[in-house]
């Protein structure tokens, strides 16, 4: 089985050493979708809560997550973000589907950026609504596409697996 990579010989957390990787493009897209009542996804597509326009605040929030992104994930390397976009859509009768993508040129990848800036924006489109409806469920948060760097590129399927 393959080593861990941000353990050392004795099991111990350590930041992985990236300085001898090239630089190279990265891509990450992840998501995440909220679980609501139909009542409730109504009120958000009417402009109807009282906190303002929650797609807005989410978008906000999703892309200003990716930024501290080393400041919430221990370990995680601080990188140059080029492009962080959040797409928000709303999925009748009860969901709302958040597509987070982060893109850097840089000697590690994108994916905690883009599934931090799904998972917040999915944190933000609950508080702006949990007055109305704490029932709500966050849920698929997830990688589902990665580009760039020794890796490659992985793709889930439609399945959910891997590609």
């Amino acid at each position: 089985m393959k080593r861990l990579s941000h353990l050392d010989r004795k099991g111990k957390a350590r930041m992985v050493d990236v300085g001898a990787k090239a630089v190279t493009a990265r891509a990450a897209t992840a998501e995440a979708v909220v679980r609501m009542r139909p009542e409730t996804l109504a009120l958000i597509r009417g402009g109807a809560v009282a906190k303002g326009d929650v797609f807005a605040v989410a978008r906000l929030a999703g892309i200003m997550a990716a930024k501290q992104t080393p400041a919430l994930i221990p370990l995680c390397h601080p990188i140059a973000l080029s492009s962080v976009k959040v797409e928000i859509a709303a999925e009748p009768p009860d969901a709302v589907r958040i597509l987070a993508t982060a893109k850097a040129s840089d000697r590690t990848g994108v994916e905690m950026e883009a599934m931090t800036a799904a998972s917040v924006a999915a944190l933000a489109i609950y508080d702006m609504t949990k007055g109305v409806d704490r029932g709500m469920t966050i849920e698929s948060v997830r990688l589902l596409e990665k580009k760039g760097g020794k890796s490659g590129h992985f793709r889930r399927g439609p399945d959910g697996g891997a590609r």
